[in-house]
């Protein structure tokens, strides 16, 4: 797989000179602060998939929406690439800036503008960490849904990007369930409100195309998110499984009683013991895989729901079943799943973190499927789901200073990756195509459906200078990959042969 830009299958970049960027910035925008040394470039080199590193040419960062207008319309005169960034912490390699391009930084755009209780709502700035929201609106009664694992650090602004969701996205939605309107800067520098305050907007929806869209359509300044009343009561179940084959068959059983639970996890052995070790969650390390329920809402209701899980799962195979006896339990319980990721990275000097989802039904089988991946490939995998909704999570272990092994932790990738597609899934859950998944977007893909996407981006930025090279292969990329139709030996629409 080749992360980083290639010009012979995805377009020339064009050339850049960077002192007259950087004396035109300083002349229009004074209080712009750009950095443009080696030494204050470097910690920006990549984002949370950090086995790719590439120095961007200039990093700015903006205080003030005036600040990216201005940055925005100077970079489209001069036919600069953009490339937009949070807080770093995404996995597809979204925000991996360019050698030849400008990095723009969200990170000081961090104000919470509003919480109106009334409304439920809160109106933020795209730099505002997604826990901090909830946070500020919990004296309210309120929180804010979504729940990444890096929710303590991760932006709002790309959880918009990557349409994030987190381990209750099961019950209450990904981001783009819970967002009523976005303001956003176009490449030409012109604002734009999609949404509205209201439930519904008329037009198009252009609110949820945005959303998902890898900074690829428009730069995201401002954000209006749903808030939602916190339960009354929340319990978690944690059940035991000696087979991870019954324990995927559990969590289609728990959906097919008609019980939605708020977070419906699972974790194999591998990873149950790593996050045992780090955290103390209080996890059965023996165990082969467990599911944690939560079940949350009125006492008598969460009541009588954990006794039909309980029973759902003494028939599903569970050799034991744990009610979490208080919130300290509950939060060790979650703990544990959460820091799933940092878990395993002390049992291996690198890994490599896939997310595909599949059909529910479909988890038996593919659990199956990794494991023979595994021993193909000599790499051990760590299996974190968000089970309840087929999101899965492999953590493929590896040593890069192996020669070969992150070559192979790279194919045992993309193989996961088009056996989701293969059973009905999709390449990606919540973390996004980016660099990373751009060759299996040709798996998944017909070249009209690329065609029409890339119609859409000509759209909005017709010289395809926000975050270029990412999320849509170009035909050039596909037919190289072998996925893309061949039509007298020449690519279909050749009048966009171009992208």
């Amino acid at each position: 797989m080749n992360l980083l830009y290639d010009e012979k299958l995805d377009g020339p970049m064009p050339a850049v000179d960077k002192n007259a960027l950087i004396q035109e910035l300083s002349r229009t925008v004074p209080d712009l602060e750009v950095l443009h040394l080696r030494e204050d470039l470097q910690p920006f080199e990549c984002d949370g998939l950090s086995a790719y590193r590439i120095l961007p040419m200039l990093v700015v960062l903006p205080e003030t929406i005036e600040q990216v207008q201005a940055l925005m319309r100077i970079c489209h005169a001069r036919k600069v690439p953009v490339v937009a960034r949070g807080a770093g912490t995404g996995l597809s390699g979204g925000a991996l800036p360019l050698e030849r391009g400008v990095l723009l930084v969200l990170a000081r755009l961090n104000r919470i503008l509003e919480i109106n209780p009334e409304g439920r709502y809160a109106r933020v700035q795209p730099g505002v960490r997604n826990l901090a929201i909830s946070e500020a609106a919990a004296p309210h009664q309120l929180y804010y849904a979504p729940d990444p694992s890096s929710q303590i650090a991760c932006s709002i602004g790309g959880n918009v990007a990557e349409n994030a969701g987190g381990v209750h996205c099961l019950k209450y939605g990904l981001t783009v369930h819970n967002l009523m309107k976005i303001e956003v800067i176009t490449i030409a520098g012109e604002r734009m409100t999609l949404g509205s305050d209201a439930l519904d907007a008329a037009g198009f929806d252009l609110l949820a195309l945005f959303t998902g869209s890898e900074g690829m359509l428009g730069i995201v300044v401002e954000v209006t998110v749903k808030l939602l009343p916190r339960p009354q009561v929340a319990k978690v179940l944690m059940a035991s499984f000696d087979d991870i084959g019954k324990a995927g068959k559990a969590v289609g059983d728990i959906i097919s009683a008609g019980i939605i639970p708020g977070g419906l996890e699972m974790m194999d052995n591998l990873a149950i013991r790593a996050a045992e070790d780090f955290i103390h969650a209080g996890y059965p390390i023996d165990a082969a895989a467990i599911l944690l329920c939560e079940l949350d809402g009125v006492e008598a209701d969460v009541h009588d729901e954990c006794e039909r899980v309980r029973k759902v799962l003494e028939h599903s195979g569970a050799t034991a079943i744990s009610l979490a006896q208080n919130d300290a339990e509950r939060a060790r319980f979650w703990a544990g799943r959460k820091n799933a990721f940092p878990a395993v990275g002390r049992i291996s000097p690198d890994y490599y973190c896939m997310d595909g989802t599949i059909p529910r039904r479909e988890l038996p089988g593919v659990l199956q499927g990794i494991a023979d991946l595994s021993a193909e490939y000599g790499l051990r995998v760590a299996n974190v789901f968000h089970a309840g909704d087929g999101n899965m999570h492999p953590l493929i272990l590896f040593d890069a200073n192996k020669e070969g092994e992150l070559e192979r932790a790279e194919a045992i990738g993309g193989k996961i990756l088009e056996l989701c597609v293969a059973v009905g899934g999709s390449i990606t859950g919540e973390h996004g195509v980016g660099r990373e998944k751009i060759n299996q977007m040709c798996s998944q893909f017909n070249d009209d459906e690329l065609v029409t996407f890339h119609a859409v981006k000509a759209a909005f930025d017709p010289d395809c200078l926000l975050n270029p090279g990412k999320n849509i292969p170009t035909l050039n990329r596909c037919a190289e990959f072998g996925a893309m139709h061949i039509h007298n030996g020449k690519l279909p629409f050749p009048e966009l042969e171009r992208f």
